[in-house]
Order: C-alpha cells, then sequence, then structure tokens
C-alpha cells in the first residue's frame, strides 16, 4: 500500500526545492523528519508538512504500520509562472518572474 500527498502551487522555484528533495527520497520517515528540520532552506519546511501529511494520511488508512515508512519517491514539477514588474529609475521597469513548483510525496511500507 502506498500513502500520498501533494501540494500546488508551492512558491519556491522547483530547481531550488529539487535540492532539498534529493537529500530525503529514499529514506526512513522519520530520519528524513529529522533531516528537514535543522535544514535552513524555505522548501524544507513545506516539504517536511508534505511528509508529515502523508504519514497522517497513511495512519487514517490503518492498513500501513506508520514506524516502516519511508519515502518511495518525492518528484517537484514546475508550476505557473506568476509574471510581475519592479519599477526602476527613469520610468523603466524590468520583468519579475516569480515561480511556484508542484511537489508530490509517495511513502510506502518497507
Amino acid at each position: 500500500m502506498e500513502s500520498k500527498a501533494s501540494l500546488k502551487y508551492a512558491r519556491v522555484g522547483c530547481q531550488k526545492a529539487r535540492l532539498v528533495a534529493d537529500l530525503v527520497r529514499g529514506k526512513d520517515v522519520n530520519d528524513a523528519v529529522k533531516t528537514l528540520t535543522f535544514l535552513n532552506k524555505k522548501s524544507a519546511l513545506m516539504i517536511k508538512k508534505l511528509i508529515e501529511s502523508a504519514i497522517a494520511n497513511a495512519d487514517y488508512k490503518k492498513t500501513m504500520d506508520i514506524d516502516k515508512l519511508y519515502v518511495k519517491s518525492i518528484t517537484v514539477d514546475g508550476g505557473p509562472v506568476l509574471k510581475r514588474f519592479m519599477p526602476r529609475a527613469q520610468g523603466r521597469a524590468f520583468g519579475l518572474r516569480k515561480k511556484t513548483s508542484h511537489i508530490n510525496v509517495i511513502l510506502e511500507e518497507r
């Protein structure tokens, strides 16, 4: 059995979030949460909450032992880009691209 959780439209770039996702892929759930707790990245808190949500989903199903769960797969895909502009000197404007991400986590029993 699997337990899934997903986060859509997270306000972090997908390349930055993939760096954090690579750290916890394949780890036990307890080790992954400990790693993310002390990691100084914006996406670490988002991914930690997402893993905890997947653990809660597994607990709700009551078909899996929570102590044996591990991160089977974690994917970070690019979401839509919010296009904004920043006023600059002499009436000019520079474009800003505020990137978003879609993060998916799948936990499975070992």
